[in-house]
């Protein structure tokens, strides 16, 4: 575990595991959301794997910049990221706006992404009003008035009358609502439809059936951008699968990475 420092100055938290070299996997996690987000995933994937994950500017243990934030700041960040960790020609994973940062940097440094796992988002999420109704919220009255909204988008039935919703929603309530209103400026500024659809790059995109943020037709026209792109759809699991279906999560990840000839 260790921090980097961002072309801005901001600091970014970051972990890798496995041998330096591995075949590289990077981990970009979504809204609301810290590193943490993969840990259910990490055990169930291949051994000799190279991963990275870290904190998006203004989430977990990252520093937290005044708002708002652009995307391309967030894509620089990832750059940063994984010129620390040294590593090139990785497979890049990214869920919601972690998603659209893989997009983003794919189409920028394709030095540093040879394929992508592009899950629960899309090339433009959202409206406008509807992100600067969540900005004015979180930061007027905090992250509690969100929470309830969020877990009903974020997790499929069976999830929301289980043991773990109550986990879930205080680590997105633990959120600093300068972070959750920053980057939901990143993604209300976002349209990745004609870079996204300029790429040419192996490609798998996961959906969850009962997604409330990006729902599985969404996925599905975003990865219909980019020919040759493979579609999956995970049931019964909403906007973070890799929480609800870790074990059906690790294996589309470790099936693509085979595809790709990696171990």
């Amino acid at each position: 575990m260790s921090y980097v420092t961002a072309r801005d100055g901001t600091r970014l938290y970051m972990e890798i595991t496995g041998p330096e070299d591995g075949a590289a996997l990077v981990f970009a996690n979504s809204l609301g959301t810290d590193l943490r987000l993969w840990d259910a995933v990490l055990p169930l994937l291949p051994a000799g794997l190279r991963i990275v994950r870290w904190d998006k500017r203004g989430h977990g243990r990252s520093d937290v910049p005044e708002p708002p934030y652009a995307m391309g700041t967030l894509v620089s960040d990832a750059e940063a990221v994984m010129e620390a960790a040294g590593v090139r020609d990785a497979v890049f994973c990214g869920l919601s706006i972690g998603g659209m940062i893989a997009q983003g940097i794919a189409v920028k440094r394709p030095d540093l992404v040879a394929a992508m796992v592009l899950s629960n988002t899309a090339a433009k999420i959202g409206t406008p009003d509807l992100w600067d109704m969540r900005i004015e919220t979180a930061t007027t009255q905090g992250m509690e008035p969100l929470a309830d909204g969020v877990m009903e988008r974020w997790f499929g039935r069976d999830f929301l009358e289980g043991p773990d919703l109550p986990l879930w929603r205080a680590r997105f309530c633990e959120t600093p609502p300068k972070g959750y209103a920053g980057c939901s400026a990143a993604i209300k500024g976002t349209d990745f439809y004609t870079p996204t659809s300029g790429l040419r790059l192996p490609t798998l995109a996961i959906a969850g059936s009962e997604d409330g943020a990006t729902p599985p037709d969404l996925v599905r026209e975003t990865a219909d951008l980019i020919p040759g792109s493979e579609f999956a759809l995970i049931r019964r699991a909403g906007h973070l699968p890799c929480v609800e279906a870790p074990e059906e999560y690790a294996r589309l990840l470790t099936d693509f990475l085979a595809r790709l000839g990696r171990p």
